[in-house]
């Protein structure tokens, strides 16, 4: 029972650490452990739901209250604050390292903290194409507001995975350290349910095919960079995101 018992607190110790690395909701000070982090990303997809469940109460409040173009950019704001907007800022390192001459140089822009034009370029146009998909939001489409964060982490665990890691250190490397197919398999199981529960058979064609995507983004990053690091995560989530949104307003209408 006792063993039991340290088993459950582990796994809730996992999920905390999760939820409180990928948002920034609250949930307390749970114990750091290096190996609870890789054994937290099978929630990866839940805590997507999460932040589904936060932009689809502010769609549906917006909705009743103000035209569509402001409740768009609630919604923004919204996903930045609670997440702090860390994916949207590992597309700006990593549009700016990729500008490097070498994998080393690109790695020496990622770790510098000014952000350059193409960071810039990069993330107002991330945040326009977000804008004009949420205003794009009609009939069943709604669903997709769900789908795109739950599917967007799950696709992370997957790179994770199949990739190296190009430093040393960082927290990018206690995922790659203790992240391996088995917590792949419950993260996508995970990811299954939710894409499937959420939008039927397009939830799960749409899972497919964007795990399929998230695995070329991260062999050109690995190309670009030597392997993959915290920010490359952040730009795959990001990039996937924004194109299972704009794949289930097609599919989803």
């Amino acid at each position: 029972m006792h063993d039991v018992k340290q088993w459950l607190l582990r796994v809730l110790w996992a999920f905390l650490l999760t939820v409180q690395n990928l948002t920034r909701l609250p949930v307390g000070n749970p114990p750091f452990d290096p190996s609870l982090l890789g054994r937290g990303t099978p929630f990866f997809p839940l805590v997507g739901l999460f932040i589904g469940v936060i932009l689809a109460s502010i769609y549906y409040a917006g909705s009743l209250l103000w035209p569509p173009a402001v409740t768009a950019v609630l919604m923004i704001v919204g996903g930045l604050i609670s997440t702090g907007g860390m994916h949207l800022d590992g597309l700006m390192d990593t549009l700016d390292g990729i500008g490097g001459r070498d994998p080393a140089h690109r790695l020496d822009i990622m770790r510098d903290s000014r952000v350059g034009a193409f960071g810039v370029m990069g993330a107002a146009s991330a945040l326009l194409f977000r804008f004009v998909l949420f205003l794009s939001l009609a009939g069943e489409a709604w669903r997709v507001i769900f789908l795109a964060p739950v599917i967007g982490r799950c696709c992370l665990v997957w790179v994770i995975v199949l990739f190296p890691y190009a430093r040393t250190q960082g927290q990018g490397s206690l995922y790659k350290a203790y992240t391996g197919w088995r917590e792949v398999t419950a993260a996508t199981v995970v990811g299954l349910l939710l894409a499937a529960g959420i939008g039927g058979g397009a939830g799960i064609v749409l899972l497919a095919a964007f795990v399929s995507i998230s695995f070329l983004l991260g062999q050109f990053f690995y190309r670009m960079f030597g392997g993959l690091t915290g920010d490359n995560y952040g730009a795959i989530n990001e990039i996937v995101e924004l194109l299972v949104l704009a794949g289930g307003l097609v599919l989803m209408r």
